[in-house]
Parts: structure tokens; sequence; C-alpha cells
């Protein structure tokens, strides 16, 4: 029995059976396009050989097509009603026993996954997804590549090169981890309630070395939020607290790293901000 994937009227019925109203406190948009939750897997590159994670997985159109290439999916659900049912409508749209895992916890909160799972695939609750995709990335190590739904501003940021005008601590951070680019635009019409944003699929590849240490990871972001949260100063005024306690000692470092202290964090890469972190 192939697979099938929810249609606009059963992902309403079935919202109705729980007693599920969409909330924007979970950020809970369902897509009810069985051709856009399909053109999500495609971006994603994902086979029968994939093992992949889900984060918000809803009411299952997106896991129902992950799971429709024959991967095995593992599924993080915060909403109980829905983390409960999934496994039943699975089930009953031909998923075979064993292919589907669901972790009924909230995805900041995780840091295990049963299957050692190689893609990250999903619809991101607008209000979270940031922190969301970086506490995954660096939870999991073997997430080698994946694709997410997210609200547009947020897909932009993510994708955002040096100089760019929505450059920001996002940005730098993602790329800690490997290239992000954006992968297509989602029309508000496929989802369910219709939101008041546009989204983008942004799809990333992890880098096949890690850039660095877990403490030079820590030291770059907080060198990157100290940039950030001063956007608009020079570098060796907005970094002054977190590299010697002046503007002075903050100077001497970044000729260090060969970066100019009249520079603003806007202008800096990854690279950038990893040389001043491991400057003497």
């Amino acid at each position: 029995m192939p697979v099938t994937l929810l249609g606009a009227a059963e992902i309403r019925a079935l919202a109705a059976e729980l007693d599920v109203t969409p909330t924007k406190r979970l950020g809970q948009n369902f897509v009810v396009d069985a051709n856009t939750v399909r053109k999500i897997v495609h971006v994603g590159r994902v086979t029968a050989s994939d093992r992949v994670v889900e984060v918000g997985p809803g009411l299952g159109s997106l896991t129902l097509a992950i799971l429709e290439t024959g991967a095995a999916v593992t599924a993080v659900e915060i909403d109980h009603r829905l983390a409960a049912r999934l496994a039943a409508t699975a089930e009953a749209h031909g998923v075979p026993a064993g292919a589907l895992t669901v972790v009924d916890a909230d995805a900041l909160g995780v840091t295990r996954l049963p299957g050692d799972p190689n893609v990250l695939v999903a619809n991101l609750p607008y209000n979270v997804s940031v922190p969301v995709l970086l506490h995954f990335m660096q939870t999991f190590p073997g997430l080698e590549r994946g694709v997410v739904m997210v609200q547009a501003e947020v897909g932009e940021r993510l994708a955002a090169p040096p100089g760019s005008k929505v450059y920001g601590a996002p940005s730098v951070k993602a790329a800690w981890y490997g290239p992000w680019r954006l992968a297509g635009t989602v029309s508000r019409q496929v989802f369910w309630p219709v939101p008041n944003v546009d989204s983008v699929l942004v799809a990333f590849e992890r880098d096949a070395e890690p850039r660095g240490s877990d403490e030079e990871r820590r030291r770059v972001f907080e060198i990157v939020d100290a940039a950030f949260q001063q956007r608009r100063k020079m570098l060796r005024q907005a970094l002054s607290g977190v590299l010697g306690g002046s503007a002075a000692s903050a100077s001497a470092i970044l000729e260090r790293a060969g970066v100019d202290p009249t520079a603003r964090g806007e202008n800096l890469s990854v690279d950038d901000y990893h040389r001043i972190a491991l400057a003497p």
C-alpha cells in the first residue's frame, strides 16, 4: 500500500476531531497543499536511505510526504494531542510499521534523538525558528543537510551574505555550521490558517569538517552578539566589553586578527569573527 498524503478537507477534519485550533503561541500554520510538501521534500533531496528529523509535524502533511520517499522519520512535536495522533494518521495512510518515531517534546529541550538523523526537514514555527535551528545544528552534528520553511524575513536573514541589509547575528551563527541558501518561496494560500507573513524555503549543507571547538563557537557567538547589539558602532567600540574592556584593547585584538577596528559588524564574515575569537 503506497503512502497517501493528506488533503485540505482531511486536515480540517483531523483538527476538529482533536479539538485543535491552530494557535499563534505555538506558531501553528498547517500546510494543506500536497504539491508544497512534495516540493519541500524534493529541495531537501530526501531519499529512502535517509534518516530524517522533522520538527513540528502538526497533523502530518509534511511527515507523510517525507515518508513517501521511504525514508525513516523522527518527528518532534510539542503539542501532546498532535503527537499522540500522528502515528495513527501515518498508519492509516499506508506508512509501514517502524518508519515513523514520534517524540512528544519541546524541540528546544531535545538533546537525544533515536535513529541518528542525517537530514532535517521542517515547517518551523515562526516564533522559534532560529533558536530551534541553532539548537539542532549544535546538538546533532550528524545532521548533514536539510531544508526548512520559515518566515521570509527570517529565511532572508539566515541566508544573507556579509554587507547585506538583513545580515545579522543569525546569519553569522548559521554560517558557523556551513552554507545556507534561499531555495524557493511559498504562497500564503497553502496554509491553514492563512498567515499574515510570507514564507520561504531555506536549504543548508553542513561543512564536512567542524569549523572549531564548542568553546570557540561559544566565544565567536559572544562576540557576534556584542557586535550586532550595537551594529551602527565601529567594532572597537561595540566589542570593547568582550575584548579587554576598552576600545584600545579591542582595537589591538582586532588588528592582530587582521580586522579593521573601524569596520562594523555587518561587514564581517564568520571567518573574520573566528579569527577575532582566536586572536591572542
